[in-house]
Formats: structure tokens, C-alpha cells, sequence
């Protein structure tokens, strides 16, 4: 099954207008929309609510795409991973650590 992502895209591994260096390749499912979106500005660009973020009690839920294998993660999986992906080992972005907090519940 193939995993829409939403946003402004500008590549097949998901990276988008706002963040597209190699290592941009995932995308978050939306707690508020249950959709994929590149990163929070595209969600504010693109979709009609705001954004909330996903309750601990959640975080076994998968949530995270990784762009290069095109493998969703749960939440635990990819806060655990050391920024890399554990089924294909692609190096995701470990600045998106400073974003946590739009995303997952402290």
C-alpha cells in the first residue's frame, strides 16, 4: 500500500520546500488529521485546522514514514532510533529532534 504525503512535496522520499536536505526523509502522520504531511509547516500551510500533538499514551501507533523504504514506524520506534531508520538504515535528520514538541507529548 502506498502512503499518501501531503504538503509541499518536491521529491519521492518526502522531503518538501521547507526542509530537502539528504537526510529530510520522513514524514509524520497528523494526530488531528491521521494524515502524512513532510513537516509542521506544511500542515499549517496546507491543511484547515491546527495542528495537535500525539499523547504519550500513543506513541505505539505508527506515525513516522521513512521516505527511503517507504517503512512507517510507530512513534516509540523512530524516539528510540538513533536517526536512523531500522529497517532500511537511512540517516534521517537529527535536527528534527528540535521539533519534537510540535509533534509528540512531551
Amino acid at each position: 500500500m502506498t502512503v499518501k504525503v501531503l504538503g509541499s512535496t518536491v521529491d519521492s522520499f518526502t522531503r518538501c520546500t521547507h526542509y530537502h536536505t539528504e537526510k529530510d526523509i520522513i514524514a509524520i502522520k497528523f494526530h488531528c488529521c491521521g494524515e502524512y504531511y513532510p513537516c509542521y509547516q506544511c500542515h499549517e500551510e496546507h491543511a484547515d485546522h491546527p495542528a495537535s500533538v500525539w499523547p504519550k499514551h500513543e506513541f505505539h501507533t505508527k506515525a513516522i514514514l521513512c521516505g527511503n523504504c517507504k517503512n512507517e514506524l510507530t512513534i516509540n520506534k523512530y524516539l528510540n532510533s538513533p536517526s536512523i531508520c531500522p529497517t532500511c538504515k537511512a540517516s534521517f535528520n537529527p535536527g528534527c529532534q528540535l521539533h519534537y514538541h510540535l509533534y509528540f507529548e512531551k
